[in-house]
């Protein structure tokens, strides 16, 4: 079908990162939040020389960009390599390992899209949300992309290697016009190029092909509104990989790669690289893992003997092979992508620390709730999604009389996260202090709560975990 009328917006959630409320969440007010339970051990927690009260501490691994770090303000957070009980954890590339996450930690953020290298499975297990940053490395890579439309269209890298050789040979002047016809090829105005799929990358892909004069068919069998709104008007949508490809010049495959059945590992493989026409290039900017290379490598040495591969992931199968062009994983590697990703990963934890807010993780649900009232305290809590659950959680703030003023509660698979606004009444007998420990106490030990957290007061404070029945806080 052709994408000729404009799609209509599902209404959007606008983002309230967390510089607003700040003030609000974390300052003096004319009561204070009794929290500080004093039951957790040093030797749990890790050593207490870097151990800041009132402060946000954000472990980082990798080199992480210093624009995106300076989202986190001085007067709440400190940044670093050596926390021991870090509240929250940054990285790009290193692979995580539980054992580098401390009890401490409340959220996890990669820059970058994939989360291959993070425990996701395990860190939903122990409550803890990761969050990725899509779409903010999608101009980088796209660029890339259509650098690799340009490398797939005429031997380029084997003229200039060509070139050194007559260079060195002194014979480059007199062989310059004579061997040009060596390294000919095709302009992509008029072409066809397929997208299969269309998210931030996808999309763009498809947008400036559409403006350098070719035509475009995409595949996306989960495209959201927010992408279709992105893609240009003429694109026609199919129902199959195999039917997007079998007349396209060009293939550009921007999917995740996910393992396991029913995924995406060798999702190009040999049946349907057989569909693909004797001359297409084939773009794997995505994974490598997503391509069959064994099947590959015989297309391009039967059928495609005028294909190409190209792809800026390692292949022990095509690495050397006249018809595939193998890069560096450069996709991300621009300065401008690592400042976007590393600003959202670190406003998306700003927005979690500091409201309760969950945007763009990859194993909790998307939850907002308005601004916290005044007169009001934050809970979040963190349950197994298990009938149940959320009645008992909410039996206990009745059980301490407290009122609700809102509240919102989600689910993603096996988790479910809770945002409840309580009223901040004081007790008759201490009305300069609220007391939630044996509130929170009670809640966290609940059967199926992993974590609660109380939103008020100084920051990094308030947390509770239920270890296997053991309470830490």
């Amino acid at each position: 079908m052709l994408l000729t009328k404009a799609i209509r917006a599902l209404p959007q959630t606008r983002s309230r990162f967390a510089s607003a409320t700040t003030a609000r969440l974390f300052s003096e007010t004319p009561v204070s939040v009794d929290v500080d339970h004093g039951k957790g051990q040093w030797k749990t927690y890790g050593g207490i020389e870097d151990y800041q009260p009132g402060m946000f501490h954000i472990k980082t691994f990798n080199k992480i960009s210093p624009k995106g770090l300076a989202q986190f303000p001085k007067t709440l957070y400190d940044t670093g390599t050596d926390f021991d009980n870090a509240h929250a954890i940054l990285l790009r590339s290193h692979k995580l390992q539980e054992s580098d996450v401390p009890l401490t930690t409340r959220a996890i953020a990669r820059c970058g899209a994939g989360t291959n290298n993070v425990p996701v499975d395990r860190m939903t297990e122990l409550g803890i949300p990761v969050f990725n940053t899509p779409g903010a490395n999608a101009n980088a890579v796209k660029e890339l992309i259509l650098c690799g439309m340009f490398l797939g269209s005429r031997r380029v890298i084997d003229g200039i290697n060509h070139m050194k050789k007559l260079g060195e040979e002194g014979v480059a002047r007199e062989r310059v016009e004579k061997d040009k016809s060596m390294f000919g090829g095709r302009e992509l105005t008029g072409k066809t190029l397929a997208v299969i799929g269309l998210g931030h990358i996808g999309a763009a892909t498809a947008r400036d092909a559409t403006d350098l004069g070719m035509k475009t068919v995409g595949y996306d069998p989960g495209l959201s509104v927010d992408s279709a709104l992105k893609l240009p008007a003429g694109i026609k949508l199919h129902d199959s990989i195999v039917s997007a490809i079998t007349n396209a010049d060009y293939i550009s495959i921007n999917i995740p790669y996910i393992k396991g059945e029913g995924g995406t590992h060798g999702i190009i493989g040999k049946d349907v690289i057989e569909h693909m026409k004797s001359d297409a290039v084939l773009l794997n900017f995505a994974r490598g893992e997503l391509v069959d290379s064994v099947a590959m490598k015989e297309f391009l040495d039967t059928r495609g003997s005028d294909a190409r591969y190209v792809s800026d992931f390692p292949d022990d199968e095509l690495w050397d092979h006249r018809n595939a062009v193998i890069l560096p994983h450069l996709g991300a590697s621009t300065e401008e992508a690592e400042d976007a990703a590393a600003s959202m990963a670190a406003d998306t934890i700003r927005d979690f620390l500091e409201t309760g807010t969950i945007k763009n993780s990859v194993n909790f649900p998307d939850t907002s709730l308005p601004d916290r009232p005044d007169n009001a305290v934050r809970f979040t809590i963190v349950n197994k999604n298990e009938p149940g659950k959320l009645a008992h959680i909410m039996e206990q703030f009745a059980n301490f009389g407290l009122n609700i003023l809102q509240q919102i509660n989600t689910s993603r698979n096996e988790i479910a996260y809770n945002v409840v606004d309580v009223e901040a009444k004081p007790s008759d007998d201490r009305k300069d202090v609220l007391c939630f420990k044996k509130t929170q106490e009670a809640i966290t030990m609940q059967e199926g709560v992993l974590s609660s957290r109380v939103l008020f007061g100084k920051a990094g404070m308030g947390y509770a975990k239920n270890i296997e029945g053991d309470y830490f806080v």
